[in-house]
């Protein structure tokens, strides 16, 4: 217990110390954000704000896991693996939108493919940790349950693949995603430590830590962004603890908060094809719809904040 509020804490100082040096090279990098133009016109004034700022939690999470982590704990490398890996994707497309002076970078096409390649050592990983006899954790079950091996590998590529993309449709508002996955962080931590993950308990400490040192800059008004850099590597970690838990039945649960981002932006597209030009929102990922409908930006943050806390209340009464 006490190497996770060590993790957690390390990583914390770790990113508010390194805030302030990460923001000054990247105005000087002119790393800035390009605010798409069919968003809100409330975020035009966000326009040129640093951008890239994940590299931030990046650290945090990279030397409060290498410090604090079990001895040889393998688990604990490939979950480092999947937050680099992911990170590196998001800093190649945040690279291209920047350079590119647009708000679209790499093709998804692209992404998907790197995303795939990178989530896929965690999932083999977990398979042979597990031997012949894959399980899952069911929630409100008592217990693992065996699972072919075929299931638990699709499972696993798509929570991770499908945690970085919702991660990244939640990251729009200032301070949103990185609270929302603090709070799952902590959540993974606790249910990690009670399936006897010590190495994933301590990686998910380290990224909550993260998480809260970054949001000391990117509270409303940001000082900085997180960029795909930082939302991409936090959804995939998010799901590759969710991989080498077997707990991929569990996640959706942990992150009911960026299930629900993305069920808005898959609803508005299908529902916006198929009607030829009607919408079911204002505005997508479903943020922007409350915050088109009225809401000041810090109103819907923290609203969400506490969907995200409830979803991993509930999360743990699942598991425990």
């Amino acid at each position: 217990m006490n190497s996770l509020f060590f993790a957690g804490l390390l990583s914390f100082a770790v990113a508010l110390l390194a805030g302030p040096a990460a923001i000054r090279a990247l105005h000087r990098l002119k790393a800035g954000q390009t605010v798409r133009d069919a968003g809100p016109a409330s975020h035009h004034k966000k326009s040129g704000t640093p951008t890239m700022g994940g590299v931030i939690m990046i650290a945090g999470v990279v030397v409060a896991t290498l410090l604090a982590a079990p001895q040889r704990s393998s688990e604990a490398l490939y979950l480092l693996l999947a937050l680099i890996g992911f990170g590196l994707i998001g800093a190649v497309d945040d690279y291209a939108k920047v350079t590119r002076k647009r708000s679209l970078g790499l093709k998804a096409r692209q992404k998907l493919a790197l995303q795939l390649i990178v989530a896929l050592p965690a999932v083999l990983y977990a398979l042979n940790a597990s031997g012949m006899r894959p399980e899952l954790v069911v929630p409100f079950a008592q217990g693992a349950w065996a699972a072919p091996p075929l299931l638990v590998a699709a499972l696993g590529l798509f929570a991770v693949v499908g945690c970085a993309n919702a991660v990244n449709f939640t990251d729009g508002l200032d301070g949103l995603a990185a609270g929302a996955t603090a709070i799952a962080g902590i959540a993974y931590s606790a249910i990690a430590l009670n399936l006897g993950h010590a190495g994933a308990a301590v990686f998910a400490a380290a990224v909550a830590g993260a998480c809260l040192g970054f949001a000391w800059y990117n509270a409303h008004p940001a000082q900085v962004f997180m960029g795909d850099t930082g939302s991409l590597a936090l959804g995939g970690a998010l799901g590759a603890l969710a991989v080498v838990t077997d707990t991929q039945l569990v996640l959706p649960i942990v992150g009911g908060l960026f299930v629900i981002e993305t069920l808005s932006v898959v609803l508005q597209v299908a529902y916006f094809r198929l009607t030829k030009g009607k919408r079911i929102f204002r505005m997508s990922p479903i943020h922007h719809h409350f915050e088109l409908g009225g809401w000041a930006e810090t109103q819907v943050v923290t609203r969400f904040w506490l969907i995200a806390l409830a979803f991993g209340a509930v999360a743990l009464i699942a598991v425990f």
